[in-house]
């Protein structure tokens, strides 16, 4: 074990460079939420809740122009009857579709729990099964195919084009913010109407930027993921046009109440907590993210995003091109975790994927993504996708006990 934790203690002295860089994000979206919190005069009375219909809870619609304060946009929807970030994907979509409406995914194949969302695998309640229909143009070169989007955008007949940044379980690069912005200013050029919808998970606080300020209309994400910091217990977030969020919110709850229902249930303080360390702790899962992948290309496997590339998302995939390494990785950070550390994870069918999958998620919320968690489908090439840490030092850790499950077979 000494030789490994010397391991790690050298590789992150030799990319002490990288991970400086990441403290300057840090530092300016924490002023960016720090801002927010107080233009929108933030009180110890917000964090009072409500239960039953929820009306007037003074909490929740603070916490709504605090996110839209941040992300730049007209209004927001954040609740906690979301149940996870495909949750909340799921309801904007039925929210802004209607049947006979045509949906365009332009970054190639969205995320597993989304294919029976869309009728990609048959489903009875998909959007296929209302007359919804889907197309999809894949990635060219990890970057958008501009000539057929525009050619495609260009019709008219679209109502929507979406966008999934991370990568999911796909062996593409996530999709930089700047390349969202030029891909919607060229759609802009073609189709000024259609609606811009972007899955946003695992992307926020990443960079400077987020997709509102680059021209989307929609912009989703988890609570157990970036925003939440660890706190939040479940829950996300919707921001966009004020008319598409009044949309979206109607789908939630019911026509002519909308966003203006949703008891928070003793959820406004730790969704405001959670939101305001949510910079560091992201930058955490970053600095986490950045020094496995040095140390594990150093001991011989292939990993994405390099330790020196610019991160898009807070997931590092590390290619073992065996299951049997993969495996025991992944069982590693389980070992290396705060909850459940002496249980071993197995791979196994889970709701949502074709593949059996291994988890490893010792976390204090089930299923949170920003704590430190790996899991991967067992099909080929066999990647581990590593996310998250709520503090670098656990992440270092989790680290540390991943390696010598590795190296003690």
């Amino acid at each position: 074990m000494d030789e490994i934790i010397n391991l790690v203690n050298n590789s992150e002295k030799e990319i002490s460079s990288e991970l400086k860089k990441i403290d300057d994000i840090v530092f300016y979206n924490s002023k960016k939420v720090l801002d927010a919190f107080q233009k929108e005069n933030v009180s110890e009375y917000h964090f009072n809740s409500t239960t039953g219909y929820g009306y007037n809870d003074l909490g929740r619609e603070t916490i709504e122009r605090v996110y839209s304060n941040i992300f730049k946009s007209e209004d927001a929807l954040v609740r906690g009857q979301f149940i996870s970030g495909t949750h909340a994907l799921t309801v904007s979509l039925f929210g802004l579709l209607r049947p006979n409406d045509i949906m365009l995914c332009i970054s190639g194949t969205p995320y597993d729990t989304l294919h029976e969302v869309i009728g990609l695998k048959e489903n009875d309640s998909s959007l296929k099964s209302f007359g919804i229909k889907y197309e999809q143009i894949d990635l060219l070169n990890d970057d958008f195919d501009y000539e057929k989007v525009c050619s495609r955008v260009s019709e008219k007949d679209l109502k929507m084009v979406y966008i999934q940044r991370s990568k999911g379980y796909s062996t593409r690069k996530s999709i930089d913010i700047n390349k969202v912005e030029k891909v919607i200013k060229e759609i802009r050029k073609v189709n000024p109407d259609v609606i811009i919808m972007i899955d946003n998970c695992y992307c926020e606080f990443v960079d400077t930027k987020e997709p509102i300020e680059v021209g989307a209309d929609i912009c989703v994400g988890s609570l157990i993921k970036n925003l939440g910091g660890g706190i939040a217990p479940n829950g996300a977030y919707v921001v966009g046009k004020r008319d598409l969020i009044n949309l979206i919110g109607e789908r939630l709850t019911a026509p002519g109440e909308g966003k203006e229902v949703g008891p928070t249930l003793n959820m406004n303080k730790p969704f405001l907590q959670g939101l305001f360390f949510a910079p560091s702790v992201v930058g955490s899962a970053l600095k986490t993210a950045i020094l496995t992948s040095y140390i594990m290309e150093k001991l011989g496997y292939d990993v994405e995003p390099k330790y020196n590339e610019k991160r898009t998302d807070i997931v590092q995939n590390i290619i073992f091109h065996n299951s049997e390494d993969l495996i025991r990785y992944v069982q590693g950070i389980q070992l290396g975790s705060p909850i459940d550390s002496n249980v071993t994870p197995e791979a196994s069918d889970m709701p949502g994927y074709d593949d059996k999958v291994i988890m490893a998620s010792g976390a204090f919320t089930q299923g949170s993504s920003i704590e430190l968690s790996c899991d991967g489908p067992i099909r080929e090439p066999y990647i581990a996708y590593q996310q998250g840490a709520l503090t670098y030092e656990y992440g270092k850790l989790g680290l540390i006990k991943a390696i010598y499950a590795l190296k003690n077979k």
